[in-house]
């Protein structure tokens, strides 16, 4: 079976520093989704040429083959994108191996939204609905549609463990929770923790040769977290290339044991 990779989103911030990380590092292709239209109204549409070009940035043609990196236009808060994202994701597939089966080696699912509550009055209903369809309901659907690329049980002999990784925070612990604040963030926080932990359940109930993990990645220098920049120090102030490498470095190294759990590296 022919393995890839696949970051979705990848266009920004740590997502991006992700794409580029495996680009640069590994010979797999490396399958990258973008929002259509992105949500400034003045931000013009993108293209998958334009997304490409974005990505591919900072290499050249000695550094990184460009035929490896291909992308598919999703949009994580409609179910219908994400399924013909899927369906968009199975031809490509087949017109590069078309007489061989490919299946996800590495999957990053990082979809987010932050919008800090800081007390009850500060709570809104659109926002926390947002939240939580980008936080927890994408990451969902995502597993709903994607999971399919998976390797089956019967490769479970056949090559290492899948990695299926959903970017989460530390905030979404209950039990480190200990300065309050950030209701609707920290709320679709632990329910993706649950996600993480009962697709895993399932992954082992079915014998697929994969293992679903959370990853928290600190406080990243990204527009998610710009306007709490000022109060971190700045040794806990991360650049996405960094944070992106040491993720990598923890999801390298996953196996059995580290399965369904929540990974602060």
């Amino acid at each position: 079976m022919s393995p890839f990779i696949l970051i979705a989103p990848a266009t920004r911030g740590l997502s991006l520093a992700l794409a580029r990380h495996y680009l640069r590092t590994t010979t797999l292709p490396v399958v990258s989704t973008y929002r259509p239209r992105p949500p400034q109204a003045l931000e013009e549409q993108r293209t998958p040429s334009s997304v490409r070009a974005h990505i591919l940035a900072p290499f050249d043609a000695s550094t990184v083959d460009s035929s490896r990196l291909h992308t598919v236009p999703l949009d994580l808060l409609s179910e219908d994108s994400i399924a013909s994202a899927a369906d968009a994701l199975s031809q490509t597939l087949q017109e590069l191996n078309a007489n061989e089966p490919s299946h996800l080696s590495l999957g990053i699912f990082s979809a987010g939204v932050l919008y800090p509550e800081r007390q009850p009055g500060d709570l809104d209903l659109a926002l926390i609905e947002e939240t939580f369809r980008t936080n927890v309901i994408a990451h969902l659907l995502l597993i709903k549609h994607f999971s399919r690329f998976l390797p089956p049980a019967s490769a479970s002999r056949a090559g290492p463990l899948a990695k299926w990784v959903h970017v989460s925070a530390r905030v979404g612990s209950v039990s480190d929770n200990r300065l309050g604040g950030w209701y609707s963030y920290r709320a679709s926080k632990a329910a993706l923790n649950q996600v993480v932990r009962t697709f895993d359940l399932h992954l082992q109930a079915k014998k697929i040769p994969a293992v679903c993990v959370g990853v928290h990645p600190g406080t990243v220098k990204t527009d998610l977290s710009k306007d709490f920049w000022k109060g971190v120090p700045p040794s806990k102030l991360f650049e996405p290339e960094d944070a992106a490498a040491k993720l990598a470095g923890v999801v390298d190294k996953l196996g059995t044991e580290e399965r369904g759990r929540i990974w602060d590296w």
